[in-house]
């Protein structure tokens, strides 16, 4: 069965924490939905970078069991693309849908503190995130590590880590060959 995967953006996204998702996602077979937060296709991120998204969140969230159809969900990092995500009542609801059916949450940079923390995502968990922005973190336990996997919550720390955290989704969807494969053919 093929795997799929919804990369949100917001205005202010981290544009290397969002591209190297897709691509290497893409790489692999995985079908990847990018997803743009606010109602317009075509989003900017941090750099200037403009990206046409697949979709909006609104229609994706009008599709039934949206939850249902997709294996994991991406957030990148990025100020303020982080807080656009926190800060949209719809983004919340699908993540927390998405982890209550057990799905693959893989946030980035300030997304772990940003937006998963809030939502309790991270509560009793081990989590790695934008150095500095664990301080705001509270019931978890922080480790400097590029990337964690802690059940079915995938953290990385920045646009340096990009790959590695695209990887990890990979080798958790797809297995660890797929993972390895897909490294090696970048030359990660």
């Amino acid at each position: 069965m093929k795997k799929s995967a919804i990369v949100l953006l917001a205005e202010g996204f981290e544009e290397v924490e969002a591209i190297t998702p897709i691509d290497y996602l893409r790489r692999a077979g995985i079908e990847v939905t990018v997803t743009a937060v606010s109602g317009n296709l075509l989003v900017k991120g941090a750099r200037g970078i403009v990206v046409d998204a697949d979709i909006t969140l609104y229609d994706l969230a009008n599709q039934q069991e949206t939850a249902d159809i997709y294996d994991a969900i991406i957030i990148p990092g990025g100020m303020p693309g982080a807080t656009n995500i926190a800060a949209s009542p719809e983004a919340a609801t699908l993540i927390t849908e998405m982890a209550a059916a057990g799905k693959l949450i893989c946030a980035i940079c300030a997304s772990p503190a940003v937006v998963l923390a809030p939502l309790g995502l991270l509560t009793g968990k081990k989590f790695t995130c934008y150095p500095g922005m664990e301080e705001t973190v509270q019931g978890s336990h922080w480790t400097d590590k590029r990337v964690i996997i802690s059940d079915n919550i995938i953290t990385s720390r920045a646009a340096g880590t990009a790959g590695e955290f695209s990887i990890a989704i990979i080798s958790q969807l797809l297995g660890e060959t797929e993972g390895d494969r897909i490294a090696q053919a970048v030359l990660l």
